[in-house]
């Protein structure tokens, strides 16, 4: 890699954002809260993404892959700190207890 792509704001754009810090001022307690929502984001997106895409539904599946690609950036930038990544327990989320419904 060169010297450019090293750079935290050029691997993560979101940290460019004026916004942030006052995300980043946040309780530690709010940040991890915040952080754990926007990773759920990310992982449903995710399947919702994988879903639509094996369900020939391109415009979706983009859609979804975006909003994916989106919360997991910002989740990143409000967390604990570079390298150091917060891991909560995993809780039984409301969709795993959910049938799963293929669309063919």
């Amino acid at each position: 890699m060169n010297e450019r792509s090293n750079r935290a704001e050029v691997r993560n754009p979101i940290l460019t954002l004026p916004s942030l810090c006052r995300l980043r001022a946040l309780s530690p307690e709010a940040r991890l809260a915040l952080q754990d929502i926007l990773l759920d984001i990310q992982n449903d997106a995710r399947l919702r993404g994988e879903r639509s895409w094996r369900g020939r539904k391109p415009p979706v599946a983009a859609y979804w892959a975006a909003c994916g690609v989106y919360a997991g950036p910002i989740a990143r930038a409000i967390g604990p700190g570079p390298g150091r990544r917060h891991r909560a327990p995993k809780m039984p989320s409301a969709q795993a207890a959910m049938p799963t419904r293929e669309i063919f």
